[in-house]
């Protein structure tokens, strides 16, 4: 039986949908697990559903989802949208940044402050407050509202916001740190010289699946081969460069081989590849299993990750991964699981991706052991002991 009676957590929106990105999923993921436990859990966040605007189109109360009460609050309307975008401008292209703006453009980022009044009242209530992920001003603000029980869970990867001196504020404020990987642990040591025992890996439980993929094949007619990516389609994600790669792949070794896409975004790709593209959107979770277990292999092109839940739930379906060498933590999952390979630069993809395709004992054992990994690393079990363990040693 747990020692922990009550916890929050704190993120800027709810994920109750397609839309809201990983760090998100992971807190509700979380926060889900320890309701399952019998610890009574609070989830803090706003009103808000577009990252964009962060205008509140939700209503202020409070829900229960899944043994959790979600409370929303609205999202502060004096923010100075000019002065915001214009620093982020500039961090964007690593310009040297005084930290008087650094402090603008964070407290010109989203915040609630009917939500840190909330914390501010109730907060002796908490044995444990987790917060999420770093960059917003509302895990800035309310991380420091109460940090000595507060864990960050920062999603943290290699750009040029972890630069910032206030960043090396943040991490030190919190109680703990709680990372989804080692090299994402191993980054924040290195920016900001945490000690290693302030931070501990945790990441997130995955649900194991066993699905056959031909309704799905069939009813989008995919009869040929396919790679698939799943996610926000941004330069940030690296799908341009995914396109472009897939492009002149077809071109170079006169494959039939199509891209597949699920998620939310523009697609940029040069006209030719346009017809050779299946563009599936926001698919249901089932049918999200169903073209991930289809597919040749996942291709995850992103440099900008701490954690590749997709790319976990691919492996689930039995599906090797190419992912872009820069990104150290999907690298690292690729290596610790054999169930992955990476690339740098187009020859190296054009190499791998050739290599996926056409040994096919190769790409089947690839994706057995991709699965066995999960299995073995990921279950809430596993996942679920590490998390509670972290917060009943050091809760008070």
């Amino acid at each position: 039986m747990s020692s922990l009676s009550k916890v929050a957590f704190i993120s800027p929106r709810y994920p109750d949908g397609g839309a809201v990105g990983g760090a998100e999923t992971l807190l509700r993921n979380l926060a889900e697990h320890l309701a399952s436990q019998g610890i009574e859990v609070d989830f803090l966040t706003t009103c808000a559903k577009d990252h964009h605007s962060w205008e509140n189109t939700l209503p202020p109360g409070s829900e229960t989802i899944n043994g959790v009460n979600i409370q929303y609050f609205e999202v502060d309307a004096n923010r100075d949208l000019e002065v915001f975008l214009s620093v982020q401008d500039r961090i964007s292209r690593a310009e040297k940044i005084t930290v008087a703006d650094q402090r603008a453009w964070m407290a010109n980022s989203v915040h609630s402050t009917p939500l840190y009044d909330h914390l501010r009242s109730n907060g002796e209530t908490y044995n444990a407050i987790l917060t999420g992920p770093y960059l917003f001003g509302l895990t800035f603000n309310g991380a420091q509202i109460l940090p000595e029980k507060t864990w960050l869970v920062p999603c943290l990867h290699d750009e040029v916001f972890a630069y910032l001196d206030i960043m090396h504020e943040l991490f030190h404020a919190v109680k703990g740190i709680l990372f989804n990987a080692q090299p994402e642990k191993e980054l924040a040591e290195r920016l900001y010289g945490i000690a290693p025992n302030k931070g501990c890996v945790v990441g997130m439980g995955m649900e194991p699946f066993e699905v056959d993929p031909s309704p799905l094949l069939n009813k989008h007619g995919l009869t040929t081969p396919y790679v698939l990516y799943c996610g926000r389609r941004e330069g940030l994600k690296g799908t341009p460069l995914l396109t472009a790669y897939m492009h002149a792949f077809r071109e170079r070794t006169g494959k039939d081989i199509k891209l597949v896409f699920t998620g939310s975004g523009a697609i940029e790709a040069d006209p030719d590849l346009l017809p050779h593209i299946r563009d599936l959107g926001f698919v249901s979770e089932e049918e999200k299993q169903q073209v991930m277990t289809g597919a040749s292999a996942f291709i995850h092109p992103s440099v900008n990750e701490s954690f590749g839940i997709v790319l976990l739930e691919a492996f689930l379906g039995r599906t090797p991964a190419l992912v872009h060498g820069k990104s150290d933590v999907l690298r690292h999952q690729c290596l610790q699981s054999n169930a992955g390979l990476w690339f740098r630069t187009y020859p190296e993809f054009e190499a791998m991706l050739t290599r996926l395709l056409e040994d096919q004992e190769l790409n089947q054992a690839m994706g057995e052991a991709g699965r066995q990994y999960v299995l073995n690393e990921y279950s809430w079990e596993a996942i679920g002991r590490k998390l509670i363990t972290a917060l009943e040693e050091n809760s008070e």
